[in-house]
C-alpha cells in the first residue's frame, strides 16, 4: 500500500513519527538521568514533524482552481522583498529570493506534552502567516521563527478551515517582515518546473530545497492521522514529484520565476506505478493546495467571515478524552478522536475540570448529539463545534454504559486549535 504523509501533523494522537524524534527517546538531548529520590519528573515534550498518511489519491477532472489572488489583506500586504524575475531561475536562486518570506512553526500541546514542527508563508509585514491547519492543530501555544530576520515570536490563531487544511496565524509584535511574492495558480500547467521550500525534518534554519515538476492538476486525496484515525479529504490539489518531507507542510511551492503558486500539504514516497513498457517502479507524489484557493480562504479568515467550515478566533473546547495514541487523550477540537459506535461517538472519558467532565460524561459513555445535531463520528462533533466559541453554551446528549439517556447544557471553554 502506498504510504503518503503530510509533512507535519501537530494534532490528534500523533505518535507514528516518534522514534528518534520522540523527546526522551534515542538521540534526545538532556534525557532524565534519575534524581535519586521520589518519582521521576514528567517526560519532556515529544517532538514531531507534522505528517499525514494518504490513504487514497484519485484524479479529478483537471481544471483551473477557482479563486484569484488577494490584492490586499485587511492588514495590508506590503511590497515584497522577494521580487520575481522575468527569466527562469535556478533552484538556488529561487531559494535565495523566497526563503526570507518563510517561517518555521513549532506547535506545542501542553496537555499532551508534545511539540510538532511545520512551515508558514509570510503574507503581511506585521506577521500574518499562512499555513496548513494541521500544522497548528492541537496547539495550546505556537512559536514562530522568521527565516528573514531570525527572530522568534509567539503566535495566535486568527482562524482556520479544517476541511480545506488552511489556517492563518498572527505573530505578536512583528513588523518589517519580508512577504512572499504570490503567483497565479490557475496558470500552472503539467510539466511546469517547481521548487518546494520548507522546514524539512523540523530542523529549522535554512529551508530545504526540493525540485521537481508538476505531474497532475485537480487531484483529490484522503489523508488520515495514523494515531487518531481522523481523516480529511482534500480536492483540487497540485501534484508534483518534488521530494517534500515531514516538516515541509505549510511551506511554499514556487514556480520557475520565484512566485509562490501552492502550499505544500502532503506527500508519498511509496507510490507504485507501471509505465507503458510494463516496467514497474515507485516515485514521489507530493501535493500542494493552489495558492489562489488558500488565499481565498485566508481572506475570509482575515475578514472575520465565519462559515460552516471556517472558524474565527479561539477554539471551543468540550474536553472529551479519546482512545487514540495521544497520551493526554485530549480531543483537540473538543471531540476529535472519539470512536464511532454507529449510533453515536463512544469516548474514553473526559478531562478533569472540562465541560464534558462537569456534565458527568465518563469512560464508556456514547455521545449521541451535540448542539441538537445527531453525531456518529468524531468529525461530526468537530463540524458542529466550528461555529461555537469559548463561553458559548451548548447541549450535549449521551447514553451511559447502562443505556440510560442523558442531556445537559454545558459552557464551552478555550482549548487547543482544531
Amino acid at each position: 500500500m502506498s504510504q503518503t504523509y503530510d509533512p507535519n501533523y501537530p494534532g490528534h494522537g500523533q505518535g507514528y513519527l516518534a522514534g528518534p524524534d520522540y523527546a526522551g527517546g534515542p538521540g534526545y538531548p538532556g534525557g532524565y538521568q534519575g534524581a535519586g529520590f521520589g518519582a521521576p519528573p514528567p517526560p519532556p515534550p515529544r517532538s514531531r514533524k507534522r505528517g499525514l498518511i494518504i490513504t487514497g489519491a484519485v484524479a479529478l477532472a483537471a481544471g483551473a482552481t477557482a479563486g484569484g489572488l488577494i490584492g490586499s489583506m485587511n492588514k495590508g500586504v506590503v511590497s515584497t522583498a522577494t521580487a520575481t524575475s522575468n527569466t527562469v531561475l535556478s533552484a538556488s536562486q529561487i531559494a535565495q529570493r523566497v526563503d526570507p518570506a518563510l517561517v518555521d512553526i513549532v506547535s506545542t500541546n501542553s496537555a499532551a506534552g508534545s511539540t510538532s514542527a511545520g512551515t508558514g508563508i509570510v503574507l503581511t509585514a506585521n506577521g500574518e502567516i499562512l499555513t496548513n491547519n494541521h500544522v497548528i492543530r492541537g496547539a495550546t501555544s505556537i512559536k514562530v521563527t522568521d527565516v528573514g530576520n531570525g527572530k522568534t515570536y509567539t503566535a495566535s490563531v486568527v482562524g482556520y478551515d479544517a476541511s480545506h487544511d488552511v489556517a492563518v496565524i498572527q505573530l505578536k509584535n512583528a513588523s518589517g517582515l519580508t512577504t512572499a511574492s504570490l503567483g497565479d495558480s490557475s496558470s500552472v500547467a503539467s510539466s511546469d518546473t517547481v521548487t518546494a521550500l520548507g522546514n524539512a525534518g523540523g530542523k529549522g534554519g535554512t529551508p530545504s530545497v526540493a525540485s521537481g515538476t508538476v505531474t497532475a492538476l485537480g487531484q483529490s486525496i484522503t489523508a488520515s492521522d495514523e494515531g487518531s484515525g481522523v481523516s480529511e479529504q482534500l480536492t483540487g490539489l497540485i501534484q508534483t514529484n518534488a521530494d517534500i518531507q515531514p516538516g515541509d507542510s505549510g511551506g511554499a511551492l514556487v514556480n520557475s520565476h520565484g512566485q509562490v503558486i501552492g502550499m505544500n500539504t502532503a506527500a508519498s514516497t511509496g507510490f507504485q506505478f507501471q509505465d507503458q513498457s510494463g516496467s514497474q517502479g515507485s516515485q514521489v507524489q507530493a501535493y500542494a493546495i493552489p495558492i489562489d484557493s488558500a488565499l481565498t480562504i485566508a481572506k475570509q479568515i482575515e475578514g472575520g467571515n465565519a462559515s460552516s467550515t471556517i472558524h474565527i478566533g479561539a477554539t471551543a473546547f468540550l474536553g472529551i478524552e479519546t482512545s487514540g495514541s495521544d497520551s493526554s487523550g485530549a480531543s483537540g477540537f473538543g471531540g476529535f478522536g472519539g470512536q464511532a459506535s454507529g449510533t453515536g461517538v463512544a469516548i474514553a472519558g473526559a478531562l478533569a475540570g472540562s465541560p464534558a467532565a462537569s456534565a458527568g460524561l465518563t469512560q464508556g459513555d456514547t455521545i449521541t448529539a451535540v448542539g441538537g445535531q445527531s453525531v456518529s463520528s468524531a468529525s461530526d462533533i468537530q463540524q458542529v463545534l466550528v461555529k461555537y466559541h469559548p463561553g458559548d453554551k451548548i447541549t450535549v446528549s449521551w447514553q451511559d454504559a447502562s443505556g440510560q439517556s442523558h442531556s445537559t447544557t454545558v459552557t464551552l471553554t478555550s482549548g487547543p486549535a482544531a
